[in-house]
């Protein structure tokens, strides 16, 4: 499994290599240089890490002009404070000029804010960005998938969101399986009467539901999707035709995010009905896993949603 303690440091590490090949790649910081876990990154390229305090928008309009003079940037902050206090930013001065800019927004989802509570767990911000053309979106399951996305990031000419933890992620992925760029990658294959399209730091709970239905008898197949709006709905299209039932799980709001993406493949390619497994409500404050529990996440209450179907 994964040598990284979490997704920010696993960030880090990435960003030190892709440094120390390529003297155009920068750390842009809105105060975030120790939330991001960055510091070995400003010890050893300090004139490769630019801070501009707590001024998101203002850290959004200097990535996209130090993006406008051929360097790559990584901006890193709380994903809440990217996609909502500087979405104009993003929008207008990155993506509609299609720049390329790297966005990594951290503590991500209800597990991701346990910490500070409501006002730091975001689950609306991949709704925001994908209504906003040119954004790639990665939404990686573990540390070791972090890595690998910010090195694909890197490649990708133009602007991408990655979505980070808060450290408190469960590896499910050994650090050398690569990030697919298909979009997914199918990690449990039981059977294919019911397909679960999972994403993000929700997976080993998914996985763990994989088990214990198998156990009984029922057996389902679990899908990591890890690009959102991806360049091949064609192939998930295909995963949903093989099953009688599709199930979306996701620590997002249930608007907008994997449950909307999934749903407008099969309106489109494949009718087909699909129960989506997210948030429906603001949250409460407290710890990560209590949270997932009491929000519909625990692997019981995920058993319990597909075990229905069978009484049909």
């Amino acid at each position: 499994m994964s040598s990284f303690s979490g997704t920010r440091e696993a960030f880090t590490a990435a960003m030190m290599e892709l440094r120390r090949k390529d003297d155009k790649v920068l750390f842009v910081s809105a105060d975030s240089l120790k939330a991001m876990r960055a510091t070995a990154f400003s010890d050893e390229f300090p004139e490769s890490y630019v801070e501009v305090g707590i001024a998101e928008q203002a850290g959004v309009a200097v990535s996209a002009g130090l993006a406008t003079c051929g360097m790559i940037p990584f901006i890193g902050t709380y994903a809440g404070f990217l996609t909502m206090r500087a979405c104009e930013q993003m929008r207008t001065f990155v993506a509609y000029p299609n720049l390329n800019v790297k966005f990594v927004g951290i503590n991500a989802g209800l597990i991701g804010g346990e910490r500070e509570g409501v006002t730091h767990q975001f689950y609306e911000d991949l709704g925001i960005l994908s209504s906003i053309p040119n954004f790639t979106i990665f939404t990686p399951a573990d540390s070791a998938q972090m890595y690998w996305a910010i090195k694909e990031a890197y490649a990708i000419d133009g602007p991408v969101y990655i979505r980070a933890g808060s450290g408190r992620e469960v590896d499910v992925y050994d650090k050398e399986t690569p990030f697919s760029l298909d979009g997914f990658r199918i990690l449990k294959e039981f059977g294919k009467k019911y397909v679960v399209f999972a994403s993000g730091f929700i997976l080993d709970r998914v996985l763990a539901a994989a088990d214990a239905l198998h156990r009984k008898g029922i057996h389902i197949k679990v899908v990591d999707v890890n690009i959102l709006y991806g360049k091949h709905p064609d192939k998930l299209a295909d995963l949903i035709k093989e099953a009688d039932h599709v199930f979306t799980v996701e620590d997002h709001n249930i608007n907008g995010g994997l449950g909307s993406y999934i749903c407008h493949i099969a309106s489109e390619l494949c009718p087909k009905h699909v129960d989506r497994i997210g948030l429906h409500s603001f949250a409460e404050s407290g710890p990560a896993k209590e949270l997932a529990d009491a929000y519909g996440f625990s692997v019981e209450e995920i058993c319990k949603r597909i075990e229905k179907y069978e009484e049909l």
